[in-house]
């Protein structure tokens, strides 16, 4: 039986649409509709329910489904393990992260990383969504927040570091706070998550911990755009140091409050690799990480 037959049905049971399939590999979603169909001849039943709305899947394709799954798992990963022995990594990387992330700090990797291994093709999706690794066939994601999936193999890429930051021009018209309280006294650029958007956790250097409660007229769901706007003198902002480092070196922001470590959510923030739930990482995986550390760290 061919596999990429098993691999197309495993897909659409996943999916649980043909034109989501068919959108994912670039194909005609005939194509897949009839994949399916051949499938389903030759075992002699049929595997899913099909209405002009809904495609669900029969007992007998669930049944078939959860045997057959991990078996093609198994073989995927034993073709990556062939693959593998080589030394020379192949075959398409499929890489989700957010949007700013992978702006700032994958995109820049990328002319090295594909002259290095040119038979590597990149498959990143940029998104601010979680997204769910095995619908969408993705090989590692980076998120930014403690994971919560246990199903997951999880991985600490890095640690980040949030800090306030404003333009020269915005503290020299509407002064440099002092102290974080003065923070209430100024508009803020704000990110539109819970805790973002209503207040700023403060940690001095003596271990004293103070929320402050953030007001501004600009809420913004990208950390690029925050970061622009404050370049732009619009206001304080909080934004991760992979984000402003450049930005504070070169003077076209100023770091506030040097002496306190500065969170929405908690002090141990970081940067997590999550891959599916296997114990093996494929080749092509394991090189892409170590060029994301030793770039990143």
């Amino acid at each position: 039986m061919d596999l990429s037959v098993l691999q197309i049905f495993i897909e659409v049971m996943r999916h649980g649409s043909f034109a989501a399939v068919a959108r994912e590999r670039n194909i005609d979603p005939s194509s897949v509709s009839r994949t399916v169909a051949a499938l389903e001849s030759e075992l002699g039943i049929r595997l899913f329910q099909r209405t002009t709305r809904k495609l669900s899947p029969t007992e007998a394709g669930m049944t078939y489904f959860e045997r057959i799954e991990p078996l093609i798992e198994e073989m995927q990963q034993a073709a990556d393990i062939a693959k593998d022995i080589s030394g020379n990594p192949k075959g398409t990387i499929r890489v989700t992260c957010s949007v700013s992330f992978g702006i700032k700090c994958i995109i820049p990797l990328l002319p090295e990383f594909q002259a290095k291994y040119p038979e590597l093709t990149i498959d990143l999706l940029l998104t601010d969504s979680v997204v769910d690794l095995l619908n969408e066939r993705i090989d590692v994601a980076i998120r930014l927040g403690q994971p919560t999936d246990s199903t997951l193999i999880m991985q600490k890429l890095m640690e980040t570091r949030y800090s306030v930051c404003a333009s020269p021009d915005y503290l020299q018209q509407y002064g440099q706070p002092q102290i974080p309280k003065d923070i209430e006294s100024h508009n803020c650029l704000l990110f539109p998550l819970i805790g973002f958007k209503t207040r700023w956790i403060f940690k001095h250097k003596t271990g004293n911990v103070q929320e402050i409660p953030v007001r501004g007229n600009t809420i913004i769901s990208n950390a690029i755009a925050l970061q622009q706007c404050a370049i732009s003198g619009m206001g304080l902002t909080l934004l991760p140091h992979w984000l402003i480092d450049e930005d504070i070196n070169t003077g076209k922001l100023v770091r506030l409050f040097p002496d306190y470590q500065v969170t929405a959510t908690d002090f141990n923030t970081a940067a997590w690799l999550l891959y599916p739930s296997r114990a093996y990482i494929p080749l092509k995986v394991r090189v892409f990480v170590e060029e994301l550390r030793k770039h990143l760290f």
